[in-house]
């Protein structure tokens, strides 16, 4: 066999073999299809390698410059998106080296001096793992901002607050919508936690052992913007736990999407018609004119199960793993890419709902004085004015919610002498309890409903969110 057809079958190690791949083991082996979206990681992870490797005169300059030289096409190539990625020759690493030797020879052979793909992989997927954390976190940080307007506009909206999705307190629309941008600071906390975690640089690690040449993996690491190298070759190979992180991280940012989603379709039906959702995220129905469906909110709860999938899937792939890596390995890639994928597309599609989301204050209201709302208040009042105990209370104003049930009103609706009946101490002053108004505005506690309390938030997030 020709040095050619040699090099043609597998450049990195058909030297071993005495035939060519199968058809089918080439289709089950090859993963280009999924990390070729590593390139400009491959590409500049190499770059920075190359130059290490000259500055510690284990390649010469002129070897090394003819490298770079090869690698800087390449990237332009792919720019330019005229870079032609083969299965045959397996993967993102294989296909750069294979087109560097076609553009400068035999001097690509010296790219791989003092590397393994297994390390090569694994800072290629930190690189691009951190990437997709910047954009992820632009994204959920836009999100916040648009949460943040319509919480200003609406501080003082009052709506029902749910427990068990059954009316239980008055607050405002704008203490609602706070609630999720505080869900999505955490998200943005984690998402900060696995990039600091995963910023140690695996390149120099090798196979899994280390390398016998004078290597300097503090100048590599630095320069492709890692706090430092990693610190034991065998776990740099094998350690998947920065992708176990960036897919929980997805799943639990995906769930608090999901469950305003699922708030969204609620609000949005006849039955509640707190909100309506614009026609750029609406669609109709192929057999009822009059149908509007929020099937972007529909989508977007839907879409947790794939992200979520993909972190169960790769705790199945790694809990039998033994050290140190294995092909296995190979699938992590498209589990994290699916990830990224689908939160980044629900992260949009959220931020431009809610824009043009419009909120109906008066259903909103009319909702919140039903079902005997302020009930809580009405209880308060007797422990604050009376020195009852709460229990006791509780007991009181239970036996007036009875007796309102079965004379079908709510609470404020009742005369006077019906609240006397079950307890003397009642005046007028309960009509004043009782009401929507007094409800939120009494709850100024840190963190509380109070319209007060929540213009409070919404400025300390506008300094935050800058």
């Amino acid at each position: 066999m020709s040095d050619k057809s040699s090099h043609d079958m597998n450049l990195m190690w058909g030297g071993r073999f005495s035939s060519q791949t199968s058809n089918i083991m080439e289709k089950l082996n090859s993963s280009i299809d999924t990390d070729h979206r590593m390139v400009f990681q491959d590409i500049n992870g190499s770059i920075e390698h190359v130059k290490m490797l000259r500055l510690q005169k284990i390649v010469s300059s002129k070897v090394c410059d003819n490298i770079l030289r090869g690698l800087k096409i390449i990237k332009n190539e792919v720019k330019k998106g005229k870079f032609e990625y083969s299965k045959k020759f397996e993967d993102i690493h294989m296909n750069i080296e294979k087109k560097l030797h076609d553009l400068i020879g035999d001097d690509a052979g010296y790219l791989h001096t003092a590397r393994s793909r297994n390390d090569q992989v694994a800072t290629d997927f930190k690189m691009w793992i951190r990437d997709a954390i910047g954009d992820l976190d632009l994204k959920i940080k836009k999100n916040m901002k648009t949460f943040l307007a319509i919480a200003d506009k609406n501080f003082n909206s009052i709506m029902p607050g749910f427990t068990h999705l059954q009316s239980a307190q008055p607050v405002t629309f704008g203490h609602h919508m706070l609630a999720y941008i505080e869900m999505f600071s955490r998200d943005r906390d984690r998402l900060y936690d696995v990039k600091k975690r995963l910023n140690e640089c695996p390149l120099g690690s090798a196979a899994l052992a280390g390398t016998s040449f004078p290597i300097d993996r503090f100048l590599t690491s630095k320069n492709l913007g890692f706090d430092r190298p990693t610190a034991n070759s065998i776990d740099s190979v094998s350690d998947r736990d920065f992708a176990l992180e960036f897919l929980s991280t997805a799943s639990i940012c995906a769930t608090h999407l999901s469950r305003l989603a699922e708030e969204l379709v609620i609000w949005v039906s006849d039955g509640f018609k707190f909100i309506k959702i614009s026609d750029r995220f609406s669609t109709g129905s192929s057999i009822m004119p009059q149908k509007r469906n929020p099937d972007a909110a529909e989508l977007i709860r839907a879409k947790v199960a794939n992200i979520t999938g993909t972190l169960f899937s790769l705790f199945t792939i790694l809990k039998g793993l033994p050290l140190a890596y294995s092909k296995d390995l190979q699938e992590d890639k498209k589990l994290v890419f699916s990830a990224y994928d689908n939160l980044s597309l629900m992260l949009e599609v959220m931020n431009g709902m809610m824009k043009e989301i419009t909120i109906n204050k008066q259903f909103l209201k009319k909702a919140a004085k039903s079902r005997f709302i302020t009930a809580t208040d009405l209880a308060d009042y007797l422990v604050t004015n009376f020195n009852y105990s709460f229990r006791k209370s509780h007991n009181i104003v239970g036996k007036l919610v009875l007796k309102a049930e079965s004379l079908g009103c709510d609470l404020i609706n009742l005369e006077l002498a019906e609240f006397q009946k079950i307890n003397p101490d009642f005046d007028k002053n309960v009509y004043k309890i009782l009401s929507v108004e007094n409800s939120v505005n009494i709850r100024s506690s840190y963190g509380g409903t109070s319209p007060s309390e929540v213009k409070k938030r919404i400025r300390e997030w506008q300094k935050k969110l800058k």
